[in-house]
């Protein structure tokens, strides 16, 4: 194999495979370089399901990249032939001044997106599944649903391979430079070349960027699955997504799929030192949050998971994405920091990060995403 491409991307999970795939589309040499497997379960981007909303109530700002994110996970199952967005809906609840809540019909009002306001009695009527309080409302966005996470990445790796691109797997990157023109990769194998460099390297980013000193945070994150007989929790129910902010947390969850219902807290987590340090045990903690959560809301699922997974969020100090060119060489992009929101993104924000290595611009509204925003450069 030729070790001289136009670009190369390090790292190949959710964002990285989809920024193989839109450059390889151009028609650009590209090489995906992952010191795993493929569609792997090491780092962030897994564990069977991911949500996909546009009432975005982290910020409206978000909403165009979603759109477009919805028009390219269409493109994408057209490529591979195969469904990976199932559009079963979305239920969030919590107190009427809650950041779910106002956020969303934010984001909905400023996109003119469509929702469904609901008291608390119309949400547990419409949603029986839910135990939900007295004192919570409840927005349902009918647009929204879940991803196939794992099946996602292999179709974008799978895409970019029919495009031209190369892919090595197993192959971990111990460092990189670049001269302005040249980016030189040296991995454990041997060095690349090429003349564009995109770092899309999950938990890993802090290592492969550590002289820009960008303040990331790895959390380690707990998914569980609860096995139940109870129809109530089929998408042929009406039972869709949720998410609820709670006084003990955030938590969000799936329909039952294969007999079991998967959930997991969105907030809290231990901070991890390094990924290589990432305990992927269940401890005797971890269920307490979710336990608390399945017994005031959800009591109809059992006291014990089936099985469990751990991932990693990427956070940074405003729990925003960073998707820009290196400060200091304009032949290098990076995104990071995705903070436990990102995976719907990443059709979306891997064409952003082809659009920057390939014309050194995107017509996509990343500006909020700025390496340079106040959030990530003041002491």
């Amino acid at each position: 194999m030729s070790t001289t491409f136009d670009y190369i991307v390090l790292g190949t999970g959710g964002f990285g495979s989809s920024a193989v795939y839109h450059l390889a589309r151009r028609g650009a040499r590209v090489l995906g370089l992952e010191q795993f497997g493929r569609a792997h379960d090491q780092g962030s981007s897994h564990g069977e399901t991911r949500v996909i909303r546009k009432a975005y109530f982290e910020h409206a700002d978000y909403v165009p990249l979603l759109m477009r994110a919805y028009e390219l996970w269409r493109q994408l199952e057209q490529d591979c032939r195969r469904p990976l967005y199932h559009e079963v809906g979305l239920v969030l609840g919590g107190l009427p001044d809650s950041e779910v809540i106002t956020g969303a019909e934010i984001a909905a009002s400023r996109h003119e997106l469509t929702i469904e306001n609901l008291t608390a009695a119309e949400a547990r009527q419409r949603f029986p599944a839910y135990a939900i309080p007295e004192e919570f409302v409840a927005v349902y966005e009918p647009e929204a649903g879940y991803l196939e996470v794992e099946a996602c990445v292999e179709a974008h790796l799978s895409a970019a391979e029919a495009a031209g691109a190369a892919l090595q797997l197993d192959e971990p990157v111990q460092s990189w430079d670049t001269d302005g023109r040249t980016v030189r990769v040296r991995t454990a194998k041997t060095d690349y070349e090429a003349a564009g460099l995109v770092i899309t390297a999950g938990a890993w980013s802090g290592k492969l960027l550590a002289e820009l000193n960008i303040p990331l945070t790895i959390l380690r994150k707990v998914l569980l699955w609860y096995a139940t007989p109870q129809t109530v929790y089929d998408v042929q129910e009406g039972n869709p997504c949720f998410f609820f902010e709670t006084d003990g947390g955030e938590f969000y969850g799936f329909p039952r799929i294969n007999g079991m219902v998967k959930m997991a807290e969105h907030s809290g987590g231990d901070v991890v030192a390094s990924p290589e340090s990432l305990d992927r045990e269940l401890r005797s903690d971890d269920q307490i949050p979710v336990t608390r959560f399945i017994n005031a809301l959800m009591p109809g699922l059992p006291d014990q998971p089936a099985k469990h997974g751990v991932c990693m969020y990427t956070k940074t100090p405003d729990s925003h994405f960073i998707v820009d060119h290196h400060p200091e060489h304009c032949n290098v992009v990076l995104g990071a920091g995705f903070s436990g929101h990102g995976f719907k993104f990443t059709s979306s924000i891997g064409e952003a990060l082809a659009d920057l290595a390939a014309d050194g611009r995107t017509d996509l509204p990343i500006g909020f995403l700025s390496l340079s925003r106040p959030s990530l450069t003041s002491d």
